[in-house]
C-alpha cells in the first residue's frame, strides 16, 4: 500500500475516496481476514508493526472504516497507551478512554464514542498511564474485551510497535489474531523476522502481513498488497 507521511491527522482514504485502488486494497484486506479461518470467527483483531512510523495506525483506521461500511458494528480501540493517535484521526475527545476503564475511573459505556461514520465507534486511549503493559495484561482488560464481544461484530485494536515495548505481546491471548504492518522501504529483513518471532513467542496467531511503500511500475497500479501468507 502507498503510505503518506505520519501525522496526527491520518489520511482516511476509504472515507474520502472509497473508489480508489488503495481503498479497494483495504477492502481486500478485510475480506482476507474474514476468510482467514473457516471454523473460527475473527472478531477481535489487533494490528501492530515492527517499529514506529510504519503505517499501522493508518492501516487500522482505514480497515475499521471498511468494516463499518460493510454494515457491521465496528469498534476501534486505541491500545497504544504510550503514543495514542486515533482520537486525532477521528477528531474525538481523549479526556477519558481505555486507561480510564482499566483504572476503574469510568464505565465502558462512558468511553465508547460514536463517530460520524455509521456503524463505527471508537474507544480512545484515555490519559497516558504510568504502567501501560500491566494495564493491558490485566484481567480487567480480558473482561472488557469479553464484554465488548457481545456488543460489536468486529473489534480492532491498535497496539504499540512490537520491538519498542511488550504491550502488543501481552494482548496476544486476548485477541483472535494479529495483522503485522511493515514498511518495506524502512524495515530491515532481520527486524521483520524478529517482530514476527516476538508474536510467535507468545502464541499469537498471525493472520498476515501488510507491506507498505512497495515500489511498483505505473502499469501495475498505485499500490501493492500482500496478505495471507506468513513469512
Amino acid at each position: 500500500m502507498s503510505q503518506q507521511a505520519s501525522s496526527s491527522k491520518r489520511p482516511l482514504i476509504t472515507l474520502t475516496n472509497a473508489k480508489s485502488p488503495v481503498s479497494e486494497s483495504y477492502r481486500s484486506l478485510r475480506t482476507s481476514i474474514d476468510f482467514s479461518s473457516v471454523d473460527e470467527r475473527m472478531q477481535v483483531i489487533a494490528v501492530t508493526s515492527a517499529g514506529p512510523g510504519e503505517g499501522k495506525s493508518t492501516t487500522i483506521g482505514n480497515l475499521a472504516i471498511t468494516y463499518a461500511q460493510s454494515e457491521r458494528r465496528t469498534l476501534l480501540i486505541d491500545a497504544d497507551l504510550r503514543k495514542p493517535t486515533e482520537h486525532h484521526t477521528f477528531n474525538l475527545s481523549n479526556r477519558k478512554g481505555l486507561s480510564s476503564v482499566l483504572s476503574q475511573q469510568s464505565e465502558v459505556d462512558d468511553v465508547i464514542q460514536a463517530t460520524d461514520i455509521p456503524n463505527l465507534s471508537v474507544i480512545s486511549s484515555g490519559p497516558i498511564p504510568p504502567n501501560p503493559a500491566e494495564m493491558l495484561a490485566s484481567k480487567r482488560m480480558s473482561a472488557l474485551i469479553d464484554q465488548l464481544r457481545g456488543q460489536f461484530d468486529v473489534i480492532l485494536i491498535d497496539t504499540p510497535p512490537l520491538l519498542a515495548v511488550t504491550d502488543a505481546q501481552v494482548l496476544a491471548t486476548k485477541c483472535d489474531g494479529y495483522v503485522l504492518v511493515l514498511d518495506q522501504g524502512k524495515v530491515k529483513r532481520d527486524i521483520a523476522i524478529k517482530a514476527k518471532a516476538n508474536l510467535e513467542k507468545v502464541g499469537a496467531r498471525i493472520l498476515g502481513v501488510v507491506l507498505n511503500n512497495i515500489k511498483r511500475k505505473k502499469s501495475e497500479g498505485y499500490y501493492y498488497y500482500y496478505y495471507g501468507e506468513n513469512k
